[in-house]
């Protein structure tokens, strides 16, 4: 991390080509793409998980009001 903090900071210090800048931001766009793919990953899991949990209940509620 502390690594990371330290070329960020050389990097704002030196002026950078234009392509430089690009390749730097492309970096950071595929960092926040990465993430943001993680959240939908996660999110598509909960969904799956609650969709079976409410399956899974309804299926022990059908069958407990069949026994009473």
């Amino acid at each position: 991390m502390l690594k990371y903090l330290w070329t960020e900071l050389k990097l704002m210090m030196k002026t950078v080509t234009p392509a430089q800048a690009i390749a730097h931001e492309l970096i950071h766009a595929e960092h926040d793409l990465l993430k943001a793919e993680t959240g939908v990953e996660y999110a598509q899991s909960m969904v799956t998980y609650n969709k079976n949990r409410v399956k899974r209940l309804k299926a022990y509620l059908a069958n407990t009001e069949e026994t009473t």
